[in-house]
């Protein structure tokens, strides 16, 4: 069928994706400049190489890979007319991407109790980078949260169904973007120092 040829309906999901994707694209391009700017900054003298990764953001890594399968655990309860499954599945995604952003600040906590800080005299470059790449991740995960809890409202209020599942999808998409976007991340700092 030509594209042109489309109903409304079919366009205007078409355009929903699109930006969505193009949002991603952008997101992938600053975390690219952060982490290059990491890797440029890496040749100073001053750089601390021999440091360890908080076991929080270990912990937190587990917790947001988890939260992927339960969003898609969501949308396959969804697809089966399981409108109760799906709601579980969406709930228990929100609370393990909740858990994340607070099992990432106690990671911030044991990075401070190691005697590193994001500004000030005892900083380091490395230890700013650090910080700056996870709080910015940890910004979008918000914004991840927030577009679950629409998600998560509108399945509640049955919006959504086996044939009605652009929102969810959309959430989905971005949610296992940031997903993969920590794992990205984390994986960058344990093996680049």
């Amino acid at each position: 069928m030509d594209v042109t040829q489309s109903s409304p309906e079919e366009k205007k999901a078409r355009a929903k994706k699109m930006m969505l994707w193009f949002g991603m694209a952008s997101l992938i391009m600053g975390f690219a400049g952060w982490t290059s700017a990491y890797i440029v900054s890496s040749t100073r003298e001053d750089w601390i190489d021999d440091f360890a990764l908080p076991s929080a953001f270990l912990y937190s890594t587990a917790m947001i890979i988890i939260s992927s399968f339960t969003y898609i655990l969501a949308q396959k309860s969804l697809k089966k007319d399981q409108n109760y499954n799906c709601t579980k599945w969406l709930g228990l995604t929100f609370l393990l991407g909740v858990g994340f952003i607070g099992v990432q600040f106690f990671g911030f906590s044991q990075l401070i109790g190691q005697g590193y800080y994001f500004t000030g005299p005892s900083s380091s470059i490395t230890m700013s980078y650090i910080f700056l790449i996870a709080a910015v991740h940890i910004v979008h995960v918000v914004a991840g949260l927030l577009s679950l809890l629409v998600v998560l409202v509108n399945q509640l209020r049955g919006k959504y169904s086996a044939s009605n599942m652009l929102g969810m999808e959309l959430g989905a998409t971005f949610w296992h973007f940031l997903d993969l976007l920590w794992v990205y991340l984390v994986l960058f700092f344990y093996f680049y120092r």
